[in-house]
């Protein structure tokens, strides 16, 4: 009788053990697995998007704000030399757009159709100007 309860406590002790550390680690492999292939593209998917987002605003903030409080301080003139000299008034000192390209700068003669003042503009990803992917100021 004390064999059989000795069984019997044994086959309960096993059906209640845990898991053991390499079945865990197997799941948390396979989580970070199934993480990389559906989690990881979308994120990076949204880095590009905030990319375009910062251009915009950059451009924006260029031709609404810096180039304003710039004309304010020299009425003698009506565009600034280049466009490094409105970083005076902007936290920006880098005329570079997020994908390395240069900001271009249209003042004067070269100012576009529907721009007032001045217009910049970022070639975009591609970094062509003259394609569907340019961020313009004036759009």
């Amino acid at each position: 009788m004390s064999n059989i309860r000795t069984r019997l406590a044994r086959t309960a002790r096993r059906a209640q053990r845990g898991m053991t550390l390499l079945e865990i680690m197997i799941v948390l492999a396979i989580l970070a697995l199934v993480m990389g292939l559906v989690v990881g593209p979308r994120v990076m998917r949204m880095f590009g998007e905030s990319k375009g987002d910062i251009a915009r605003a950059t451009v924006k903030k260029y031709a609404f704000e810096a180039y304003p409080s710039w004309s304010a301080a020299h009425p003698d003139k009506s565009c600034p030399d280049k466009l490094e000299d409105l970083n005076e008034y902007m936290n920006n000192k880098d005329i570079k757009d997020p994908w390395g390209g240069q900001f271009k700068m249209l003042c004067g003669q070269n100012l576009p159709a529907g721009a007032k003042g001045m217009a910049v503009q970022s070639p975009g990803e591609d970094g062509k100007e003259g394609t569907s992917d340019d961020i313009k100021s004036w759009e």
